[in-house]
């Protein structure tokens, strides 16, 4: 018996008629090739009840207007999106322009349930279990770092997988209806519905670990017992008398990896594995010899200065798509529709060629119904990351 892929397209248009008439003319298309593969294997054709849509930020005031057509070309199925500054699909990538990804997935309708700010998640629902979530998020929620742990223990898992919205002018989410003003929606995932997912790193370090020996909030103090901005000048390999207005530019493009403090591996020849949290350097004060990060800092942390690098980035995210290919392998599984949420600063110009990301993971695991977006930040377990790719595959035994 053969599992039902989902079915996906995209289209790029500055109307966005023209492009939601044209990625829905092909994904209904490829609906119909895989409940016709489906109907020929003897299996009963499936029917599509969960639609995501993504959409670049040019199309974000029409996102009502969008979601009233998907809905009248499309009753009875289930929405959930957002915006980005790209949208992402199977080995393509519209990034800067106005584009939209679509795609449809046969779930029974008990095995998913669509959440938001007006509509909760509950973990003690008698008729639905959640077990892991696909969220979207706007960064300007307040206290966002508490809420995604809140909604992780809703799941049996713990899993979340997602990102935030990102967008030049409006932000919105899309769960059955379309929201902007911050909070968290998405959709929640039983146990039924298999899920593999991964994180990818994108940065390089460039100086040894180090341990956060004082802190206040997002202020390292010292690293080593030594002072912090003397811990960077030597790991950049930068003079310590360096004047401040090229010392602020060097470090301006300097990030630091984040970990808790347990022992952990660097993955070869990427950077990190997924516990590391990268966060940028915000500033800083000579005299005080102190490094302010975008987060708050634990005493006894790790910290490791890095840099962003493409080579290493996509090395690590092949790694990843392979591990999930050799899982399915190994299980006698089939992948039959992915999510990608990347950071913004990965899409475009950023790997030297378009899709390049898209490329690496059509490749590995082939022409498997892709869609996704490129986000302000993205989120996996229960934790925002930063410069970072999550690649989930929705898979099911052959």
């Amino acid at each position: 018996m053969n599992p039902i892929r989902f079915a996906a397209a995209h289209a790029a248009h500055r109307d966005w008629r023209v492009a939601l008439h044209r990625a829905l003319d092909d994904m209904l298309h490829d609906a119909r090739v895989a409940t016709a593969h489906a109907a020929g294997s003897g299996e009963v054709p499936a029917e599509y009840t969960l639609g995501l849509c993504y959409l670049t930020d040019a199309f974000a005031d029409e996102a009502e207007a969008i979601l009233a057509e998907l809905r009248h070309r499309l009753p009875g199925v289930h929405w959930v999106g957002t915006v980005g500054v790209g949208v992402a699909a199977t080995g393509a990538e519209h990034f800067d322009q106005p584009a939209l990804a679509l795609m449809l997935a046969p779930l029974p309708r008990g095995a998913f349930r669509v959440f938001s700010g007006r509509q909760p998640l509950r973990a003690d629902s008698e008729d639905f279990h959640p077990h892991a979530a696909l969220v979207h998020a706007d960064g300007r929620t307040p206290d966002l770092q508490e809420l995604l742990p809140e909604l992780a223990a809703r799941t049996a898992s713990g899993y979340l997988f997602g990102g935030l919205s990102a967008s030049r002018g409006r932000s919105v989410q899309i769960a059955d209806a379309v929201f902007d003003g911050g909070g968290l929606s998405g959709v929640a995932f039983s146990a039924e519905v298999g899920i593999l997912s991964r994180v990818t790193q994108g940065c390089q370090p460039i100086g040894p670990r180090r341990i956060v020996s004082r802190a206040q909030d997002n202020i390292v103090v010292t690293l080593d017992g030594l002072p912090a901005l003397d811990c960077a000048l030597e790991d950049l390999g930068l003079p310590p008398d360096m004047a401040l207005e090229p010392l602020a530019e060097a470090l301006s493009s300097t990030l630091v990896g984040l970990h808790p403090g347990e022992d952990f591996d660097i993955v070869a020849p990427a950077a990190f594995g997924a516990d590391m949290l990268v966060r940028n350097i915000i500033g800083l004060d000579p005299r005080a010899g102190v490094v302010a990060i975008g987060d708050t800092v634990d005493q006894g942390a790790w910290l490791i200065f890095c840099r962003r690098d493409p080579e290493a980035a996509l090395a690590d995210l092949r790694r990843i798509a392979r591990e999930i290919r050799d899982e399915l392998a190994a299980s006698g599984g089939v992948a039959l529709g992915a999510v990608y949420v990347s950071c913004s600063g990965r899409g475009g110009a950023h790997f030297g060629r378009p899709a390049a990301e898209l490329a690496t993971i059509r490749d590995v695991i082939g022409d498997v119904p892709l869609v996704g977006f490129f986000a302000g930040g993205e989120i996996a377990h229960s934790r925002l990351y930063g410069y970072t790719g999550v690649l989930t595959v929705f898979a099911a035994p052959r």
